[in-house]
């Protein structure tokens, strides 16, 4: 038996346009459940625990912009928690696929899902000798926004045989953390591409040089 894990998160609010929330974006992670992750996930552990700031969870979000359980860690100590999971994607068994909608021409919700369900459709369709080879697809969201979890459900049983959803919470997963890490990496590229990336960003990443070549690249080989 073939099983197949999907880890989705999403960065964006699901809504019309604001110039503080110019897209949404959501990556999905596919993890073949053959591939044992354990001594990645060990080392990171044990990697997070030497650099001692009282939790092993990661979201990248609040990292990079010192937010809730990070506002009183400075940018060494906040550099080292991202690499360390950047390590971690670069090494562990997993491809993955991003759906993003830029939402200035979006003029409400149902328009921005109809445009969020081609697009999930096509990564779906273009791909569907690698999902066929599973005996089992179970989806891990979070249900952190309503309309996502109601779009991968019509999206997901429409194209795939079956799929089980599980609710989780992040914290319990790493793989959700990685789709966590890979949304931000994905909507930072666009901000920089757009120019529209913030100061907090240009702080924490340097240039897009720099951005490119220390993170995003290196999780390019992974896309589906």
């Amino acid at each position: 038996m073939k099983e197949l894990s999907i880890f989705i998160d999403e960065s964006g609010n699901f809504g019309t346009y604001d110039y503080h929330s110019p897209l949404y974006i959501f990556s999905l992670v596919f993890h073949d459940q053959n591939n044992d992750i354990s001594g990645l996930v060990e080392l990171l552990n044990h990697q997070l625990d030497l650099i001692d700031y009282g939790s092993r969870y990661f979201h990248a979000g609040p990292i990079i912009r010192r937010e809730n359980e990070y506002k009183e860690l400075d940018i060494k100590t906040r550099r080292k928690i991202f690499n360390k999971m950047s390590f971690f994607a670069d090494h562990v068994d997993y491809n993955y696929a991003t759906v993003a909608v830029e939402k200035k021409h979006i003029e409400d919700e149902v328009k921005l899902s109809v445009e969020l369900s081609k697009q999930l459709g096509r990564v779906i369709r273009d791909n569907l000798s690698f999902f066929q080879q599973f005996d089992t697809i179970k989806v891990y969201y979070d249900n952190g926004q309503k309309q996502l979890s109601r779009l991968l459900i019509v999206v997901l049983t429409a194209l795939l045989d079956k799929p089980i959803f599980k609710l989780v919470k992040p914290r319990d997963y790493n793989l959700f953390q990685v789709a966590d890490l890979i949304s931000t990496l994905e909507l930072t590229n666009i901000k920089y591409k757009n120019k529209t990336i913030s100061q907090s960003e240009i702080y924490f990443f340097g240039e897009y040089r720099y951005f490119y070549r220390n993170y995003y690249r290196n999780i390019l080989k992974k896309r589906l």
